[in-house]
This record gives C-alpha cells, structure tokens and sequence, in this order.
C-alpha cells in the first residue's frame, strides 16, 4: 500500500534502504544510507527506527547503521539458497582440493548470475565472485552455462536486452552468444578466460534439479594461465553430478525450484 506523494509503497522503501547496504560500504550515517537509498530524510529516519526496534537495521556504537542479523536470520530460516548450499558444500569441497583457487555455486536470480556460496583459497588475489555478489549472465561463465540450459523464453528475454561489457573480452553479440550456447549445451561445460575479470577464467558446469532443469552453476576460477580445462572439468562434472543426485532425493518432483527466477 502506498503511502508517500509519490505513490511508492512503505515496502518499496524499505527495499531501497536495505538495498543500499553492500560489501563496500557496510555502514554508514543516516544521511548517507538516505542519500544512497534516493529518500527524503525524514522518511529514512522514521523507517530506519522501526527496522532498528526489529533488528533488521543496527546502530553501531559510532551512531553508524548496518544491516542487522535479524534480518540474516530471517533470510536464512526459509532460504532455498540456504538448502542448496548446504546439499553441495561437501561436493564443492573436493574439487577446491583439487583446484585451489575459486570454487563458486551460482543461480540465476532476477535477470543476473547470484553467487550463494564460495570456497577460496587464502593465497588467491581474486577479488570477486563473493557470497550474494551479482554478475550479469552474459559476463559470467556461470551465467552463461545456466543461459545454455535454460527455456528458450529465457535466453531470448536475456539477449533482447543491451549487453554491456564488463571487460573488453566479454561477449554482447546475440548470434555470437548463441553460438557459445549451443556449444556449451553439446560440450556439457563454459570455459572462457577474461569475460568478467580479464586476468581469470571462469569454468563452469550445470547442476540439475527435479526435472532435469538447471538449478545451478557449479564454477572453479582460476587464473588464466593456470586453466587447465581437461584436468578441472572432471572434477567439476563429477561434483555437480552429486550435487544433482542430492538435490533431487531432497526435493520432490513439481517443488520449486531455483531456475531463472
């Protein structure tokens, strides 16, 4: 219901408050989370005292505010992501023996790549690919190999939009990542150095679900002169396999599902 002179929803601007929070900047001034969220601030400090008294936002002892973990804990009490986390964090742990580096477990979420789990290795310089970071889908392996297997609906709805590039090696031609579609659907696996970050490779396998639909992304990053594609792509194949095999004793055919929402 809204309640403002523009017509937007006390729902709506609680998203953009909650919204502005990210890995950056995790804390910051009343006046700064108003300006980050695009509100009046007397609007962000009457909505911002009521998520305080909920815990969904926290005064720190500076007078700063970060996102409180009540709202981790509600998040995490019905999560999907949670689930699906829990069920391949054994299988992702075998191929980062065998990869030490990035292993990373993606899903598409509202038209971009969602990173909900990663393993790293201490040594990497990668800076990237974090928990509930976004990509978009055509700059990331992860992105592109879900893409390959998703309804055809899907992937024209992807690449009817303007495709920016994010490095100058990341494909926005529609016919050109087509091609790598089909390719990735025969092949079974992406392994494309350089389309998010130049000086990495993203290798990329699915992970299905009930119905054989793509649920997942199981990915190891890796830096491009390091990629050995034939020795990772076994380990990646045979942990998605497990991941599938789990996920579908875990969900009942016709559950949903995490695929293109």
């Amino acid at each position: 219901m809204a309640n403002s002179p523009s017509g937007e929803s006390v729902i709506s601007r609680v998203v953009r408050l909650m919204s502005a929070f990210d890995r950056d900047l995790p804390a910051m001034t009343l006046s700064g989370l108003a300006r980050r969220a695009g509100l009046p601030l007397t609007t962000a400090h009457r909505l911002v005292d009521d998520l305080v008294l909920h815990g969904l936002i926290e005064r720190l002892p500076d007078g700063n505010l970060c996102s409180g973990m009540r709202m981790w804990e509600l998040a995490a009490r019905g999560s999907r992501a949670l689930n699906l986390r829990e069920l391949a964090l054994p299988f992702m742990e075998d191929v980062q023996a065998a990869v030490h580096q990035h292993t990373t477990l993606a899903v598409l979420d509202h038209g971009t790549v969602l990173y909900v789990e990663r393993l790293s290795s201490p040594h990497s310089s990668l800076d990237a690919a974090h928990i509930a970071q976004r990509m978009p889908i055509h700059a990331a392996s992860s992105g592109l190999v879900l893409l390959a297997f998703s309804p055809p609906a899907v992937q024209a709805e992807v690449l009817a939009k303007p495709l920016k590039a994010v490095t100058p090696e990341t494909i926005t031609g529609p016919a050109l990542i087509r091609k790598h579609l089909a390719e990735i659907r025969q092949r079974g696996y992406v392994a494309l150095p350089g389309i998010g970050v130049t000086e990495w490779t993203g290798i990329a396998v699915p992970v299905f679900g009930p119905g054989n639909s793509a649920a997942a992304a199981l990915n190891a990053i890796v830096p491009r002169q390091e990629a050995a594609v034939p020795l990772i792509v076994p380990a990646l194949l045979t942990a998605a396999h497990g991941i599938s095999r789990a996920l579908k004793s875990a969900q009942p055919e016709g559950q949903a599902d995490f695929r293109n929402r």
